[in-house]
């Protein structure tokens, strides 16, 4: 059998975290992960529902009955895209801002706990997290050598 690598163990690790957030989500707030995505991706900038499907690769039918539920329930609003066109600009509710706190405050004692219990020091692996992400972002950067 081959030994594991760490890119296995992200993606492992990775898996387990959004499968235990969107238990936690469910069970105190009533709402999937995928969905908290959303209206955490909506709060950023308010962007077009083209842009959030994008953003939460997945299709845009998905994404448009996503956004019908979360319409529904009161947590986003739904209006017609200045630029004009059959679009649709997204924005979070005062309701969907209040939900989108309460889920972040969970996830993030969640795993601040998880992270302590671990003995991993947590602002070196959120640092070590930010690098990752910036480096993935940087495509003007060369690629390593070797």
């Amino acid at each position: 059998m081959r030994e594991r690598t760490l890119t296995f163990d992200l993606h492992a690790l990775t898996a387990r975290l959004d499968r235990s957030a969107d238990r936690l989500l469910r069970t105190h707030l009533d709402l999937p992960y995928r969905r908290f995505l959303a209206l955490l991706l909506v709060g950023e900038d308010s962007p077009t529902q083209r842009v959030l499907a994008e953003r939460l690769g997945v299709t845009e039918p998905s994404t448009s009955r996503m956004v019908g539920v979360l319409a529904d329930v009161g947590l986003l609003e739904v209006v017609p895209d200045p630029a004009g066109g059959n679009r649709r600009r997204l924005s979070l509710t005062p309701a969907g801002k209040d939900r989108v706190e309460a889920c972040l405050q969970l996830l993030e004692g969640r795993f601040s706990d998880l992270v302590a219990r671990s003995g991993v020091d947590y602002d070196r692996y959120a640092e070590d997290t930010r690098r990752l992400i910036s480096a993935l972002d940087d495509t003007s950067a060369p690629p390593p050598e070797g």
